[in-house]
């Protein structure tokens, strides 16, 4: 993203900023590792359970705010190699497509029986560290995973624009809104996880396979439109300046997966999908 072509006024930048916190929470490492630390903890630690998005979230925020910061300190203009942005994009792409692939396995081979589980390609590389009792433990996972090409870049964008204010702060701002945003997306998903796997009903079995498809589907389409705008200029430039549409268009998204979960389950649905 170019920062000549982000909103100049503060106010309209804190909103885009918090709208890309909210998009970030969506993405299937973070669904993967909170839908572990949820399902580890759901029976004997329920409440914190719950708070496992919280948590993984902060300790994400911790890494962004800290490189923020110290891109802010150590230099007022920061110029990456182009070679280094484009490999990062297709290292994304790459993750990407490989994600939403295992996960449309895993909705189609776990039996009709059980809730399918998210994968994450760092959540099945780190499956032990995801088994974290406490906050504490919580925090390093969203520390861990935060260590990622596309998360640094992410922070390093905030110190970027922090030079049109002349100073450290406002990189400290924009992280602390970018942390607000993902906090919002985690909360709810470690919530809705932890209420989803205490219930052995239809209804979770059907929502779970619901919002597998819809990661998979989600990751397939950014995949896509990254690929796009890699091959072709004519969509690299009008992709330039719509990331608050994007960011708000994958947000509709998941939310609308999870409505239509609880709608494909209602009484009188559930008649048509046993047919």
């Amino acid at each position: 993203m170019q920062t000549e072509l982000l909103p100049q006024d503060l106010p309209s930048l804190a909103l885009l900023v918090i709208l890309m916190g909210i998009r970030h929470g969506f993405d299937p490492d973070h669904l993967a590792a909170i839908d572990g630390m949820t399902r580890y903890n759901v029976r004997e630690r329920p409440r914190l359970a719950r708070l496992a998005g919280v948590f993984f979230s902060v300790g994400h925020g911790l890494v962004i705010a800290s490189v923020a910061v110290s891109v802010a300190l150590l230099a007022r203009q920061l110029s990456p190699p182009q070679w280094l942005d484009r490999l990062g994009t297709w290292l994304s792409i790459a993750v990407l497509v490989a994600l939403a692939l295992i996960n449309i396995h895993s909705a189609l081979r776990t039996p009709q029986h059980e809730v399918v589980s998210l994968t994450g390609w760092r959540s099945a590389l780190f499956a032990r560290f995801l088994q974290a009792g406490t906050p504490v433990m919580m925090l390093g996972v969203g520390i861990v995973f935060a260590l990622s090409f596309e998360t640094l870049s992410q922070a390093s964008l905030f110190a970027m624009i922090a030079t049109r204010y002349q100073g450290w702060l406002p990189a400290l701002l924009l992280a602390g809104l970018f942390i607000v945003g993902m906090v919002i997306t985690d909360g709810l998903n470690g919530w809705f996880i932890s209420r989803l796997i205490r219930r052995s009903d239809r209804t979770a079995r059907v929502a779970s396979r619901v919002m597998a498809l819809s990661v998979s589907g989600v990751s397939l389409m950014v995949a896509g439109l990254g690929i796009a705008s890699e091959l072709l200029p004519a969509v690299d430039a009008w992709r330039d300046g719509k990331e608050t549409w994007m960011g708000a268009g994958v947000v509709a998204l998941m939310v609308g997966s999870y409505l239509l979960g609880q709608w494909l389950v209602r009484p009188g649905r559930r008649r048509d999908i046993a047919r």
